[in-house]
């Protein structure tokens, strides 16, 4: 399958998810994956990139939670799920998915929250990727403001 934009998008959407679900539930990923290519129409999903996102965010739990917790105004329990699950994959993206710019790891984060979180939240996610890409990304973020 060719990797498209919309096949991307799917899979940060099933990720954030996964990633919600993993959360809340405490499951194993690999069960919450099995269960998300069971209940869910893969074919049009960049499958890859939702494995990677659900595992790597798990590997890298601490690494990525120490990068954004430093933006936040309260301490990351305090956070609401939806918006603790977006945070999580973005900020691994950013770090580890250099490949991806950085405006579109915001984008799709924001967009997430938009359709999944609280009123605003969307908002308070885009301050903080903002910042975790300035920190992160700083040399594209420079090139990109010129």
């Amino acid at each position: 399958m060719t990797v498209t934009a919309s096949a991307r998008r799917k899979a940060r959407h099933y990720a954030m998810q996964a990633l919600y679900q993993w959360q809340m539930a405490g499951s194993s990923l690999n069960a919450i994956e099995a269960e998300f290519h069971a209940d869910n129409d893969m074919s049009k999903t960049d499958v890859a990139y939702f494995r990677e996102l659900l595992h790597g965010v798990a590997k890298n739990l601490d690494d990525v939670e120490e990068t954004y917790s430093v933006f936040l105004d309260r301490k990351v329990e305090e956070l609401d799920p939806v918006s603790r699950a977006l945070l999580r994959m973005s900020t691994y993206e950013l770090k580890n998915r250099v490949d991806v710019p950085y405006k579109v790891v915001i984008n799709e984060g924001v967009a997430l929250a938009k359709k999944f979180g609280p009123t605003d939240a969307f908002k308070y996610i885009n301050g903080i990727l903002d910042k975790v890409a300035a920190k992160e990304r700083s040399v594209e973020v420079k090139a990109d403001k010129g």
